[in-house]
């Protein structure tokens, strides 16, 4: 089943895709670039971006409610919730790297309904529902089958956490032993996860918009996404997402909780 033909993972595809060329307008332009009060940076690109996206949610799905990265939440009350990051990487993309993506995902309740990621300046798409697979440029993707953390391809968004005395050498210790570890963060991680070109993302902080579309896309992908606590959750502050081949080694290396319940059925 293609993306554009199959409901809900098609209205993500597209709202993905609407962001994602409203925030290319701005690429590599002069920007103004304002602080937000949690110290992160935000421009015209991403408000302009988030505004199209609502009046697209509330033209075609007016009952749902927003929860978006620049302008907060509409409808709290709304059985079903579109989950918006009009760029994420802001910062990679106030500096003109590509590795900045727009993400969205429909949820009811805890679950995600469906996921998307769009990355317009390297012209990729990645989407997914349960049930209904893991989509890249309209084509199905999965996960690396690589099961020898020796060839493996580690990736963080920084390494500022390492500054956790015992976290830091934890993920030191994993890095060694791993082929490659690099810092190709934020939303990019995730894709080079589900398209088998990484095994491994971990991200100590994030909000739920910056992990809602990743659950269903790693899930689909026959990855594994959990938070740091082990649960499959867009909502514990941190993720963990890998293949399924080091799902385990991974999580024990790190001395994270393994979700055995998230392990199963791939």
């Amino acid at each position: 089943m293609a993306p554009e033909t199959s409901g809900l993972l098609g209205a993500v595809t597209e709202l993905a895709a609407l962001m994602g060329s409203t925030a290319l307008a701005y690429f590599r332009t002069a920007l103004q670039t304002d602080t937000k009060a949690d110290g992160s940076p935000v421009t015209i690109a991403d408000r302009n971006a988030e505004q199209a996206a609502r009046a697209w949610i509330n033209q075609r799905f007016p009952v749902d409610g927003i929860l978006g990265e620049e302008f907060g939440e509409t409808h709290p009350g709304a059985a079903r919730r579109w989950i918006i990051d009009p760029i994420d990487g802001t910062k990679s993309f106030i500096r003109g790297v590509p590795l900045w993506g727009s993400l969205v995902a429909v949820c009811e309740g805890p679950n995600v309904l469906a996921g998307a990621a769009c990355y317009p300046a390297l012209d990729e798409t990645v989407a997914a529902a349960p049930g209904q697979g893991c989509w890249w440029n309209g084509a199905r993707c999965h996960v690396s089958p690589v099961a020898d953390m020796s060839v493996a391809t580690l990736l963080t968004t920084d390494d500022r956490f390492l500054e956790h005395e015992a976290r830091g050498e934890r993920w030191r210790a994993l890095a060694a032993r791993a082929a490659v570890e690099r810092s190709w963060g934020d939303c990019f991680g995730y894709l080079l996860v589900a398209t088998g070109r990484a095994e491994a993302m971990v991200d100590p902080v994030l909000s739920a918009w910056d992990a809602a579309p990743f659950l269903p896309i790693i899930t689909e992908a026959g990855g594994v996404f959990t938070d740091w606590a082990g649960q499959r959750t867009i909502h514990g502050g941190s993720a963990i997402a890998t293949n399924h081949a080091l799902a385990v080694e991974l999580r024990v290396s790190l001395d994270c909780p393994t979700d055995y319940l998230a392990l199963e059925n791939h």
